[in-house]
């Protein structure tokens, strides 16, 4: 019998960010936000970056695979957003939001 597609997705977005952040915090403990961008100052042409910080706001040191792998996690999971502006994943709960916005503290 062939499977007929519903419309609903299996996973819900919500569910999809969170499943996220859950394994985001599995990899880098004491993560609380991953700021992305595809502008690495260390690179000439556009390449992933990310800037990944606890809940102090102390920068959290990463391997180049590691930062890699988040930022392409969460570049997958917003496929849809603008990525010409750093972005800010938080990490507990789960939005992302411009990165401009974050440090104002104006959130979203």
């Amino acid at each position: 019998m062939l499977a007929i597609p519903s419309g609903t997705p299996a996973c819900p977005d919500n569910d999809r960010q969170r499943h996220l952040a859950a394994r985001l915090a599995d990899m880098v403990p004491g993560a609380a936000t991953v700021r992305v961008s595809l502008n690495d100052p260390k690179e000439a042409w556009p390449h992933p970056h990310a800037i990944v910080k606890d809940e102090a706001g102390e920068t959290l040191e990463l391997g180049p695979t590691t930062a890699r792998v988040a930022v392409r996690w969460i570049l997958r999971a917003w496929p849809e957003a603008n990525w010409t502006r750093p972005r800010t994943f938080d990490v507990a709960a789960a939005p992302l939001t411009h990165s401009d916005l974050v440090a104002a503290g104006r959130g979203c």
